[in-house]
């Protein structure tokens, strides 16, 4: 089972690293927006740089990229081509496709947060700082890239073409990352706004990333007054719930004209 897992994983990556719209959404997007935005932002958040508070939550917003915004494009894609129907009529156990899937997300899920923390140290977020914050590091990371790649593999089913995918799915990362406290402060935001956001997962993750990269001084500038990190894990838990529970229900093999 396990060497199945890792071959399906193995020929995920190099289809990923083949997929020019994958590298565009998943790596290079994510990592162009911290540089130049880094550059133009400046000021600080009580104390705390801007650039910083940007990069701790580019960082969570990587992680939706790789897990929800990749598998919402790239499986529709292979939908479309066939891919899906032809896995489907070998002999091959459906659990490899999605095991390959995990195995694809995990990995490029960890080369994005390197390349946003390096770009990040660039603008002076300081790494972890205790053992305490690398381990808040560590479940947040986990508990947010399982959420948006159960949560990728559900709306998978809501783009009709290959072609549609990215233009379904590009907005509403979009309207997240604004919403969630990723360009802008979250207390700067409207009430109403705020009240959206702490809906779905991606505010959470930023909250966790920013307990793990900013001082602890800085909990008191959340709107609740601390990380509510008990509260960002049962969250995040949730959506993983909510995730899986989708992806059984909504996920398609075949494409809507094929039945």
């Amino acid at each position: 089972m396990t060497s199945l897992a890792l071959a399906q994983g193995q020929i995920e990556i190099k289809q990923f690293v083949r997929t020019r719209e994958s590298l565009v959404f998943t790596l290079v997007f994510p990592a162009i927006i911290l540089l130049i935005f880094g550059a133009i932002f400046s000021g600080d958040i009580n104390g705390i740089s801007f650039k910083q508070y940007f990069a701790a939550g580019m960082i969570a917003s990587g992680l939706m990229s790789s897990g929800f915004q990749n598998l919402a494009i790239m499986i529709p894609i292979e939908r479309d081509r066939g891919v899906l129907k032809r896995f489907r009529s070998t002999p091959m156990p459906k659990w490899v496709y999605f095991a390959g899937k995990i195995i694809q997300v995990g990995a490029i899920g960890f080369l994005a947060t390197v390349i946003l923390l390096v770009i990040g140290l660039f603008y002076g977020l300081n790494p972890p700082s205790s053992a305490e914050k690398w381990f808040t590091l560590v479940w947040v990371w986990f508990l947010g890239l399982t959420a948006c790649t159960l949560l990728g593999i559900a709306f998978s089913a809501a783009a009709r073409t290959g072609r549609s995918g990215p233009a379904v799915v590009t907005p509403i990362a979009l309207i997240l990352q604004f919403i969630s406290g990723v360009f802008f402060p979250f207390t700067e935001l409207p009430h109403w706004m705020q009240q959206i956001a702490a809906i779905f997962p991606l505010k959470w993750m930023c909250q966790g990333m920013r307990a793990a990269f900013l001082p602890d001084a800085f909990a008191a500038s959340e709107p609740a007054g601390s990380f509510e990190l008990g509260k960002v894990a049962l969250i995040l838990g949730a959506w993983c719930v909510v995730g899986l529970i989708a992806s059984l229900r909504f996920f398609r093999w075949t494409t809507r004209r094929d039945g």
